[in-house]
């Protein structure tokens, strides 16, 4: 199945993503125009900081995170469309190199009262590097278009 109508969808269900290799170019670029901190732009800075090395962005990692989940297996009908984010957790820095993937669990399921052709679905996505350590966890809500049964 390519495409997930909201009653194809059950609690618990998973979706992992293929992975995706970042390297120091690319942190340094996203970092340059979005967050352009030392740590995430220069080698030297980044050792005598919190990171003790070049580390993502936070937001970078949300970035690729968000691509992995658009070319993955978890497709509601329609398309990813946010509904919020409860939850954020940057846990471990993401460094050049790091190979990432992405898991993504259904966590609940609730049709929406006043509009019965969709509904929204709960999920905690996970990130992980290519040791399965997770670097990014977040807790979400999407929508879900109904088959109107």
């Amino acid at each position: 199945m390519s495409d997930y109508y909201l009653e194809d969808f059950s609690v618990g269900q998973r979706f992992v993503t293929d992975a995706h290799h970042l390297t120091e170019a690319d942190i340094k670029r996203f970092a340059s125009e979005f967050d352009p901190q030392p740590f995430h732009l220069d080698d030297n800075a980044a050792k005598d900081s919190l990171f003790g090395g070049l580390a993502a962005s936070g937001w970078h990692t949300a970035a690729l995170t968000m691509k992995l989940m658009v070319e993955g297996p978890f497709k509601p009908v329609g398309g990813l469309i946010g509904a919020g984010v409860e939850e954020i957790r940057w846990v471990k820095p993401v460094r050049p190199g790091d190979q990432l993937t992405v898991t993504t669990e259904v966590i609940d399921i609730r049709r929406s009262r006043s509009n019965p052709q969709r509904g929204i679905l709960k999920i905690r996505t996970t990130t992980l590097n290519q040791h399965g350590d997770t670097v990014q966890e977040f807790v979400g809500n999407m929508v879900a278009q109904s088959r109107n049964e």
